[in-house]
């Protein structure tokens, strides 16, 4: 397999600074102790192009839109040198988010034909690349993937009108009372219309009932269902991902990965078939699978063995026995029960370039060059610490827990989550092996509350804490709770700035 196309000159001239990380924003955050709800936990975090948005999606099958705020100054905005200077204790140098919309993407369902509950849970949001600049946005749950316009709607408002002034003129019409009799007036049996009615006659409206008719007419943004792709997977949808070509995408469960139109949603194309002709024969499944961001014609993906398959669909029309195999020959020495658990690959992520590949499995993060199938370029222990647990771990499920992953938009800075809402951050060539560890939590190494109260909001909207000076860096002792876990991560594609999840929380942290 051919793939001198995709080297590209190194841009490590010299290693990265280290980073320091505070907290910025969260979205959702409950007391110590308070339950969460199942259908508000956050099952998917994802940052448009521009990183002006991102996309949210939980286990009730919503999505929710935020929109950055700040550095958005209109034409009519200036700033002189001393306004700067008495911003600038504010903290300008980060992106900070409101909330803009949400909307239900997907509603529970059952499949007759297998008597299978199908949940509604968001298992991933993918933002579309387009000319014009709108925005487009799939999201699937275990089955059917949908696409999404999200747009304003643009409501001109009334104009504040002075009651009093249809009076001010004898030669206005509307303001004769002579020309306004009750004959002249319409019965209504509604109230307000009878009120209404009254108010002609006598040409008196209350203000604040005029500014309240007015206030109900706002701008509004609002999500249309474009397209849907359904009926093309047997097993559960674990990874989609748009195609640089701005026209296709592919979608991927345990065994099989379809390469869809965006135009065409009763029509896919099957391009990876990883199921044996008899399924005791199975020996590993499909993780996670991503498309090259430069070259259409390349996609990757990973398996339950730990290994990260390149292929280029240029060579044939099922892409199963042309890839190339990333595989770390240092993990094929002694083994044991709990070797491949652990080996299985849980996400990867291209670099910008596309010269590397960012992998996720239990135990570690590693980095990966596209061109050196042997090993990776750099390895950093996230669960090195619970290897002692592992029979403790598999006896309650923890084991098989799937960590994301991202990198910045230089290719230099990673992270991923842990348990006890830990997240993980390294930097390639610079720092200690540990890297950072930042708790996410407006309160770091808060004390349990004794009584907890219980907020009637559910999901994010309840508003956000903003604390742009606070410094959440931990040391190196490294707490496990298996019920509180920090999964979700994304890496805002132009700034050091990481958005992670853990329940039904959303936390901002900028370095």
């Amino acid at each position: 397999m051919n793939l001198m196309s995709t080297r590209q000159p190194s841009t490590r001239a010299s290693p990265p600074a280290p980073l320091d990380w505070k907290f910025s924003q969260v979205f959702g955050e409950r007391s110590a102790g308070e339950d969460v709800q199942d259908v508000d936990r956050i099952s998917a975090v994802e940052f448009e192009k521009s990183g002006d948005y991102l996309a949210v999606g939980d286990r009730g099958g919503r999505v929710v839109i935020f929109e950055r705020k700040d550095g958005k100054a209109t034409p009519d905005e200036h700033y002189s040198r001393s306004q700067l200077e008495r911003l600038d204790f504010v903290s300008l140098d980060h992106p900070e988010y409101q909330y803009k919309t949400e909307f239900q993407s997907h509603e529970p369902e059952f499949d007759y034909l297998k008597s299978l509950e199908i949940e509604e849970k968001i298992n991933k949001v993918k933002w579309c690349t387009t000319p014009n600049g709108s925005l487009f946005i799939l999201s699937t749950n275990d089955k059917t993937i949908k696409l999404w316009k999200v747009k304003d709607r643009k409501v001109k408002k009334a104009k504040e009108v002075d009651p009093h002034q249809f009076v001010s003129s004898e030669n206005s019409l509307l303001a004769e009372r002579s020309f306004v009799s009750e004959q002249d007036i319409p019965s209504f049996t509604n109230g307000n219309n009878l009120e209404w009615k009254e108010n002609v006659a006598n040409n008196t409206f209350a203000s604040q009932e005029l500014h309240a008719k007015i206030g109900n007419n706002e701008d509004a943004t609002y999500a249309r269902c474009r397209r849907v792709y359904a009926h093309a997977h047997d097993f559960n949808i674990n990874s989609i991902s748009n195609n640089s070509d701005g026209e296709t995408f592919i979608s991927a469960d345990d065994l099989r990965i379809n390469l869809w139109n965006l135009e065409i949603s009763n029509q896919s194309f099957n391009i990876i078939d990883m199921k044996p002709l008899n399924m005791e024969d199975l020996t590993e499944v499909i993780t996670s699978a991503e498309f090259h961001p430069i070259h259409c014609n390349l996609l990757a993906y990973g398996s339950s063995r730990g290994f990260i398959r390149l292929v280029d669909m240029r060579q044939s029309a099922l892409c199963d026995y042309s890839a190339r195999i990333l595989q770390d020959a240092e993990c094929q020495g002694s083994r044991s029960f709990f070797t491949e658990i652990v080996a299985s690959i849980s996400d990867i992520k291209f670099s910008v370039d596309g010269r590397h590949i960012l992998s996720r499995d239990y135990m570690d993060l590693k980095l990966w060059d596209i061109n050196m199938d042997s090993s990776p370029v750099a390895t950093f222990k996230i669960h090195e610490h619970l290897r002692p647990k592992l029979c403790d771990l598999y006896n309650n499920d923890s084991i098989f827990d799937k960590f994301e992953c991202c990198l910045s938009g230089d290719g230099l800075h990673f992270a991923t989550g842990s348990y006890s809402n830990l997240l993980r951050i390294f930097s390639h060539g610079v720092g200690s092996e540990e890297g950072s560890t930042v708790e996410a939590s407006k309160n770091p190494n808060r004390k349990p509350l004794q009584r907890a109260r219980r907020s009637s909001l559910s999901n994010l909207t309840r508003g956000f804490h903003k604390q742009g000076h606070e410094n959440t860096t931990l040391g190196n002792e490294f707490s496990w709770s298996s019920s509180s876990k920090l999964q979700h991560v994304a890496w805002h594609p132009c700034a050091n700035l990481i958005a992670c999840a853990s329940g039904n929380s959303l936390f901002f942290y900028y370095a």
